[in-house]
């Protein structure tokens, strides 16, 4: 990762620098009809081309594309089902749109690879290399920027009743070990996500998000993804449809403290808010 004037500047995606010194959106793509919001299901090729020429339109900087739910009690599919899904999805996405950063949304290490030889340039794993061993070592030698993201326990079984006795300080542990692991390992580009709503109670999200601030101890990247989750819909009474409103709010208090990344499912309102948090910034 490159700096300027001792700030986290750009990472190397395949050769794009993609400048973190403004806060950039990522915009989700799901080719899985089993995501908890319905609308961000896509499957098709034609529709997944017209969701990322919308995201694009809107001012996604990367489109994040995953082929399995990772929502609370998800059954899980295989890893050739991911690369069927998946690699299909890269081509046309690179073909359609040559400049584009595609980040592949997987714990599979086999999945992760071969979507990084189709064309993707992120890896962005929800287990951080725990549920597949060799992911790590398939994202140093791909040279990819990895986003590692805290979890407790797996899709399946992860918000049953978890459980912390200092959720900021555990999460912050784990990644300042899982850092020095990325390292290692010869990651460049490491990208940490705390990861609201996988393994954690609304009060443990809420205190996450609250602490934002302790994870630039860590000097890397942050990304936040917090769109539409149950930690707004649940606590404002609503649906994951009825939750744009509070997910602004949430990015906007994220762009707050320091995120360089908001992961969304609505582009054009998180851009907006990057655009006011950024000209308050200014003045």
């Amino acid at each position: 990762m490159e700096r300027r004037n001792g700030n986290m500047s750009t990472i190397n995606c395949k050769g794009k620098l993609l400048d973190l010194s403004t806060p950039v959106v990522m915009g989700i793509i799901n080719i899985t009809d089993d995501s908890f919001f319905a609308d961000s299901r896509t499957k098709q090729l034609d529709a997944i081309l017209e969701k990322a020429a919308q995201h694009l339109a809107e001012g996604a900087k990367i489109l994040d594309i995953g082929a399995q739910s990772t929502r609370p009690g998800s059954l899980t599919v295989g890893e050739q089902t991911e690369i069927d899904r998946l690699i299909p999805a890269i081509g046309a996405l690179v073909a359609q749109f040559p400049d584009v950063i595609i980040s592949i949304d997987t714990y599979y290490a086999k999945v992760a690879e071969q979507c990084m030889a189709a064309g993707a340039a992120i890896i962005n794993d929800i287990s951080a290399g725990d549920m597949d061993p060799d992911m790590i070592a398939v994202a140093a030698a791909t040279k990819a920027p990895y986003i590692a993201m805290h979890m407790q326990g797996t899709p399946a079984s992860m918000q049953h009743q978890p459980q912390y006795e200092d959720v900021t300080r555990e999460v912050l542990d784990y990644f300042i070990q899982k850092k020095a692991e990325c390292i290692q390992a010869g990651i460049n580009d490491l990208i940490i996500d705390p990861g609201f709503g996988f393994g954690k109670t609304i009060a443990h999200n809420y205190t996450l998000l609250k602490n934002t601030n302790a994870f630039h101890i860590l000097d890397c990247p942050l990304l936040i993804g917090i769109s539409r989750k149950s930690m707004i819909y649940k606590l404002l009474e609503n649906t994951p449809a009825e939750a744009l409103n509070g997910t602004t709010v949430l990015n906007t208090l994220s762009l707050q403290a320091g995120a360089h990344i908001l992961r969304v499912h609505d582009v054009k309102a998180a851009v907006e808010a990057v655009k006011i948090h950024q000209y308050m910034k200014g003045l």
